[in-house]
């Protein structure tokens, strides 16, 4: 696991080995964000990155000049991962929050230009992301919404969902606000 980009690029991430996770790979994370590269400008954006994990996405997008990454887990041995690893290389701009991400998103007031979720593929709640962050108008103008998921899970019946990505058995589904 590596940063693709920014002024991190190159730098190689070494989780622990225990921690409950199923990074993005590095193929699906460089495609994605040669996707945004050209959709969206990073310096600057606020982003919230639920279901972080160890830190991957979080640390991607800080890299590359967002102002601020909250990131959200219920592992506590994620977030301390994340927190340490943002330390050790002065990303201040990373905040990172143990919790479960559907009462964090119940109690969050705060807007995004983007949202990054990547949940475990078998939680039957997925569908709710986009229905609770659209509710919630957790987005700004022109936010970006994207949950990464099973390509044989199909979120398209929400009323802001733009398009799917396949890469292999991971998908990335893009949503709007209209």
């Amino acid at each position: 696991m590596r940063i693709i980009g920014g002024s991190l690029k190159g730098l190689r991430l070494n989780p622990p080995k225990n921690l409950p996770v199923r990074p993005t790979t590095d193929l699906a994370k460089e495609a994605l964000f040669n996707i945004l590269q050209n959709q969206i400008e990073f310096e600057g954006i606020r982003v919230l990155d639920l279901f972080s994990g160890t830190g991957n996405i979080s640390m991607e997008f800080a890299s590359r000049g967002a102002l601020q990454v909250t990131s959200v887990d219920r592992s506590i041995q994620c977030v301390h991962y994340l927190k340490d690893t943002a330390r050790q290389h002065g990303l201040a701009n990373i905040k990172a929050y143990k919790d479960d991400v559907f009462k964090y998103l119940q109690l969050e007031t705060e807007q995004f230009d983007l949202i990054f979720a990547d949940p475990p593929y078998d939680l039957n709640r997925i569908p709710e992301i986009p229905k609770i962050i659209f509710e919630k108008n957790m987005l700004l103008p022109d936010g970006l919404l994207i949950v990464e998921h099973q390509s044989m899970q199909n979120l398209s019946n929400h009323p802001a969902f733009v398009e799917q990505r396949r890469y292999g058995h991971s998908s990335f589904s893009f949503f709007r606000t209209i």
